[in-house]
């Protein structure tokens, strides 16, 4: 590969590298996962934590992490493949002045430490401009062609980590004629780990074609990798749907996260979309025809996971609507039923009141004579219950009690 990077100049000393974790595994079962971890115990995240100061200068980059990012060169052509994980952004050099015409991959994960983001801007001669975007996250998805030499893409990644919470990241991808550079949010995971596999095998059809294709397998690998994610939200979804129709408490706040988690997708996923179209309409000297003709099927993937996100959103808000109109009901029922043990017991307190009034009938004969009766006390009690069972049937009759009130 014959590639002529900036000027060499010394560079801050760099911290020894720290492991990176490991990919955390996707679960299955997300409604056992939710109710075990309450979402207002987690960490709220600073999105706005790499934005410069108002009226900064073009270019600035913000970075307060001193920890040195991750850095693998993947170098490959028909014949020939290297992979090695470098400690500083100089040893990339040599993978891109050599006189092999090969594809040099430089995948940069974390954004730590500010002299090396600076030194990688003077190796691959990067538009000061387009440094910013890739440095200071987060920026919103687009594409755009720097003096005909590069092209640069921002796009986002999508995954659900091990606590049941979507988490999202920028990628940046700049795409030379025979080199992509890659600048990760987060270092400890991706979506890319199958275009690496891919890669690794030597018949693959990336190991054939250049450096745009390279492109294209990234961001459709992005794009792709929303699918499993919206997956899971599916079938979180079907599950609110079951425990909706049987909640004994209030669905409010799990039905107003999967909402939340759904736009935050969308957001993330309607702009890649307009990106992949500029992309293919826009004539740009690195991105080749043939690869247009893959970059169709990556957009026809952002379109159909748009129709997915708009389709669930509206499913979720009917499961509010849904919700809502269960709360009233089971409030309906209960105040019918107090309504009716109320109206039950109306006669019987009429007759325990009339009873219960201090009238002598030794003044007047008019005075409750059935003080006097032999039977009085038995009888009242006959009409207590008399008016209780009347009451019940006429109810039944009127279907407001037993199956035909739960039918109605």
């Amino acid at each position: 590969m014959v590639y002529h990077p900036g000027p060499v100049t010394s560079t801050t000393p760099l911290p020894p590298a720290s492991q990176s974790n490991t990919d955390p595994s996707l679960r299955t079962s997300w409604a056992q996962e939710r109710a075990d971890l309450d979402r207002t115990q987690r960490p709220r995240r600073d999105r706005l934590m790499h934005e410069p100061p108002p009226a900064s200068p073009p270019g600035t980059l913000v970075i307060d992490d001193t920890r040195r990012p991750k850095i693998v060169v993947i170098d490959y052509d028909a014949d020939v493949f290297s992979e090695k994980e470098v400690e500083s952004v100089d040893e990339c050099i040599p993978y891109l002045t050599d006189d092999r015409p090969s594809i040099t991959w430089v995948d940069v994960r974390g954004l730590g430490h500010k002299a090396t983001f600076e030194r990688l801007g003077e190796i691959f001669r990067v538009h000061p401009l387009a440094l910013e975007d890739m440095v200071n996250v987060p920026q919103r998805p687009k594409a755009e062609v720097y003096g005909g030499e590069h092209v640069l893409i921002i796009s986002r990644m999508a995954q659900v980590d091990e606590r049941c919470e979507l988490r999202t990241e920028q990628l940046a991808i700049l795409v030379g004629k025979s080199f992509v550079l890659t600048i990760q949010e987060e270092a400890d995971w991706d979506v890319m780990g199958a275009v690496r596999d891919r890669i690794r095998v030597g018949r693959s059809a990336v190991r054939q074609r250049g450096a745009d294709y390279l492109a294209y397998s990234l961001l459709d690998a992005v794009v792709d990798g929303f699918f499993p994610v919206l997956e899971r939200l599916g079938e979180r979804i079907e599950d609110l749907e079951i425990e909706v129709m049987d909640a004994k408490r209030s669905m409010s706040k799990p039905i107003h996260d999967m909402k939340r988690d759904l736009l935050t997708l969308r957001r993330a996923i309607w702009p890649q979309r307009d990106l992949v179209n500029a992309l293919l309409r826009e004539d740009n000297p690195i991105i080749s025809k043939d690869t247009r003709v893959y970059l169709r099927d990556t957009y026809d993937h952002a379109v159909q996971l748009m129709d997915m996100v708009e389709t669930y959103r509206e499913l979720s808000s009917g499961l509010m609507d849904l919700h809502l109109s269960g709360m009233s009901n089971r409030m309906n029922e209960i105040m019918k039923v107090l309504t009716i043990i109320s109206t039950i017991f109306l006669p019987v307190t009429a007759i325990a009141g009339i009873y219960g009034m201090n009238f002598h009938h030794e003044s007047s004969p008019y005075n409750m004579p059935e003080l006097d009766w032999y039977y009085g006390y038995p009888l009242v009690w006959c009409l207590m219950l008399a008016s209780v069972i009347g009451l019940l049937a006429y109810y039944r009759r009127k279907g407001w009690l037993g199956k035909n009130g739960d039918d109605g």
